[in-house]
């Protein structure tokens, strides 16, 4: 069977197709120089609630990939909360949010400042702050011990597992996260995006920690990114786009973790995931232009009720499938006549219009910005 990549004597020495990966380079850069250009034209206000709205996808996405569900609502209450910002209110939220936002914020809001044990660890401990990753008690805090056993990625029924991936023995370690350390702080000439790409597969190939190491990875590769982009604002989400391709991620870092060093196929995929990301954050722009321009309208005539700006947000925040009046009474808590009130007034003042349907199933949109 193939060796694990860690287990090549010249570990960690990576190389990749030079040619190949710099022509991918060009277009994602590229992509990344249009949506920075776009934001910067954009004022304060817009640009503050797109990248809101990116970090808190960052933060729902991420832990999605490893199979935990986070409240949206409550993740962008917490950043909110954090940056300052008045959407943040009072809403409660749980040492979960907590955790994987304060990671987020302190990997892009401080991605110049230098990456050490100490950080790592504290990022690890707001993961688990209770000590337990599920209802199983881990380390928190400190490198993987060598009593918790082999670090193993396996599937399969009992008796028949499949081994996927199996990291380095936990006494290497401090060594494979020393030696990966000094590599994140040093001076260097090459691009900071193939150099997020870099860092993302070898902290995953590392597994220093007993859980929490992909979230960890991705927030690495964010802080890169940061450094890429120049500026602690995320207009993109790769979170969110990894885990609309989950089933390739895993598969393209299954396949490199068992080739040899040469880790152009991980340098190609990370940099066309990275491009579909800032072609999606086009999308999100765009929505938060139409929020923007709608308010404005509103503004300009009477006044919306306190029920009708809650459904009004919610259609703009991606409410899925049509407005009906059961659904607004619900979400506005309010009766079924007083919903029917509400929408006809929207949509005598052009703010709903009517999708195709009769009955019962008579449904609302917001207007096609276009």
């Amino acid at each position: 069977m193939m060796a694990f990549i860690h287990e090549n004597k010249l570990w960690p020495a990576f190389h990749w197709d030079e040619k190949v990966v710099l022509q991918a380079l060009v277009p994602t850069r590229h992509a990344q120089g249009l949506l920075l250009g776009r934001m910067r034209a954009l004022g304060f206000d817009l640009q503050t609630e797109t990248a809101l709205r990116v970090l808190t996808s960052d933060v729902v996405q991420s832990s999605a990939i490893e199979g935990e569900r986070l409240d949206a609502a409550d993740v962008r209450s917490s950043i909110a909360r954090r940056l300052g910002l008045p959407q943040g209110g009072v809403r409660r939220t749980n040492r979960d949010v907590e955790g994987i936002v304060e990671v987020t914020l302190d990997a892009t809001r401080r991605a110049e400042e230098p990456l050490s044990e100490q950080r790592l660890c504290g990022w690890h401990a707001a993961l688990f702050p209770v000590g337990y990753s599920g209802t199983r008690p881990i380390a928190v805090g400190t490198w993987r011990p060598v009593e918790a056993g082999p670090m193993q990625v396996v599937s399969g029924p009992f008796g028949r597992e499949r081994v996927h991936f199996e990291a380095p023995a936990a006494q290497r370690v401090p060594g494979e996260m020393a030696r990966f350390i000094a590599w994140c702080n040093a001076d260097t000439d090459e691009d900071p995006v193939l150099r997020a790409a870099i860092a993302h597969f070898w902290f995953v190939t590392i597994h220093p920690f007993e859980d929490g190491n992909g979230r960890l990875a991705r927030a690495l590769a964010d802080l890169m990114l940061a450094r890429a982009d120049g500026c602690p604002e995320r207009f993109s989400s790769m979170s969110t786009q990894i885990e609309a391709e989950r089933k390739d991620y895993y598969r393209i870092l299954e396949r490199t973790q068992r080739g040899d060093l040469d880790i152009t196929p991980w340098m190609l995929w990370f940099l066309g995931c990275l491009k579909r990301a800032l072609v999606n954050a086009g999308t999100l722009v765009a929505s938060v232009l139409q929020k923007a321009t709608l308010w404005q309208a509103i503004g300009a005539g009477s006044p919306v009720n306190d029920r009708q700006r809650l459904v009004i947000n919610r259609l703009l925040d991606g409410f899925q499938g049509g407005m009906t009046t059961s659904k607004y009474a619900r979400i506005a808590k309010c009766s079924s006549d007083t919903a029917l009130r509400d929408i006809q007034d929207l949509e005598a003042r052009s703010i709903l219009v009517k999708n195709p349907g009769r009955g019962r199933s008579t449904s609302y949109a917001l207007p096609d910005p276009r």
